[in-house]
């Protein structure tokens, strides 16, 4: 199919290069406008898990009874600096709304077809890019200290079995050697996802698509948007270096993407978690699988051949300076829980996840006109559902109907 239609795609992480290929195979012309350069934000320092099993939101019922505790620890797997309270409070009193049971059961069953859809576009994806070699289909292990903390997770566990995801629980130490050497006995029991899959590197993952996108005739402009203005026959973007018209965009821009809303004179509860991480060379763990920490907030998993020790969230916005002891306290556990883990040259990384109150993302158009559409806020499932994120940002454009519902990703929502 050709298409006259010239759509700017703003942002060139995993998102909007994904978006970028599918309009692209659908016949459009496309333009890909990012600040920084391809993949270069989360795209390029996340985890690598494609986390079709995590369906649960972050605002679960009961979990403001716990974040006080967790808030007040700077070096926690949830942490707030103080100076940021008084800008995130609606933000938080949206996440406690989000975690009434009405609202986190309706969060639920969108995550999840969602996540049936997106990897199912994932699969597509790969095949588009000749992308298999690039896969990791190795599982994944949730860790446990002791039988109450593995007990507490049997509602997340049946959950999961609801919703048709396999998972295998495991009740001794042995029987997780048997799939992940090396962990501390302390982990007495743990649940395997045997289905779960990483790449072995997403900043190459995202160049790979974004070179299929290229070789399709995809133009790339790196500068920083500044102002978008909405005409008669289409939208006028205005970058620090240049002026580009479109006769449609598509906002990826990950953390950023609320600014330029707010220029259509839309107020959208984006929030950003700044996730930390360290990346050791090759050899310096034989990880198997991807390891879960859930009870202290951070994962492990093979990236490029090394290993990658990261997560946890802190709620700190765009502009406060990083806080690398984060990243040394992860480091620190994860040689406790790993003892053989050699924790030398390892190079340190904070990004920013675009993060909205129910843990879902917007997909949508904008109110102001529908030659604008909206596709950020995924928190921590960018990459994971940038596939199938891709396929209904071209439901949009073309305005046909999505091929699954998205009436939960509405922007008007909140």
């Amino acid at each position: 199919m050709k298409c006259d239609e010239h759509v700017v795609v703003l942002g060139a992480g995993i998102i909007g290069v994904s978006c970028a290929l599918q309009l692209l195979r659908e016949g459009y012309h496309v333009t890909l406008i990012d600040r920084s350069g391809v993949a270069q934000g989360a795209s390029k320092g996340n985890a690598g898990a494609f986390a079709f099993a995590d369906i649960e939101p972050l605002a679960t019922p009961g979990i403001m009874r716990k974040a006080p505790k967790w808030l007040l620890d700077p070096l926690g797997p949830l942490s707030l600096p103080p100076r940021y309270f008084p800008k995130i409070l609606p933000w938080l009193l949206r996440f406690w709304r989000a975690s009434l049971p009405d609202r986190y059961g309706a969060a639920v069953a969108a995550q999840s077809a969602m996540m049936g859809f997106c990897q199912a576009a994932l699969e597509r994806q790969i095949a588009q890019v000749d992308g298999e070699g690039m896969m990791q289909r190795e599982g994944q292990l949730q860790l446990f200290e002791g039988e109450r903390q593995f007990r507490a997770s049997m509602p997340a566990w049946e959950l999961k079995r609801q919703h048709g995801i396999a998972f295998h629980l495991l009740s001794s130490p042995e029987a997780i050697a048997e799939i992940q050497s090396g962990i501390d006995p302390r982990f007495t029991h743990a649940g395997f996802t045997p289905a779960w899959m990483n790449v072995c590197e997403p900043a190459k993952w995202a160049e790979r698509i974004y070179s299929a996108a290229v070789a399709l005739g995809a133009r790339f402009i790196q500068d920083e948007m500044r102002q978008v203005a909405l005409q008669e026959n289409g939208v006028q973007l205005v970058c620090a270096g240049q002026q580009v018209v479109a006769d449609r965009v598509v906002v990826a821009g990950g953390a950023w993407s609320h600014h330029v809303a707010r220029m259509l004179g839309e107020r959208i509860p984006l929030e950003t978690e700044r996730g930390y991480n360290t990346t050791l060379p090759p050899g310096a763990f034989d990880v198997k699988t991807q390891l879960t920490f859930g009870g202290h907030g951070f994962v492990v998993s093979r990236i490029g051949g090394g290993v990658r020790v990261g997560g946890a969230v802190e709620l700190g916005g765009l502009d406060l300076p990083p806080n690398f002891q984060r990243s040394k306290v992860l480091l620190n556990k994860a040689k406790q829980f790993l003892p053989g883990l050699d924790c030398s040259q390892g190079q340190e990384w904070m990004g920013f996840r675009p993060s909205l109150p129910d843990s879902l993302p917007v997909i949508d158009y904008a109110k102001a006109s529908k030659r604008v559409c909206y596709a950020f806020g995924h928190g921590h499932l960018g990459l994971t559902q940038s596939a199938g994120t891709a396929e209904l940002v071209a439901d949009l454009v073309a305005q046909r109907p999505a091929k699954v519902s998205i009436d939960a990703f509405r922007a008007d929502r909140f």
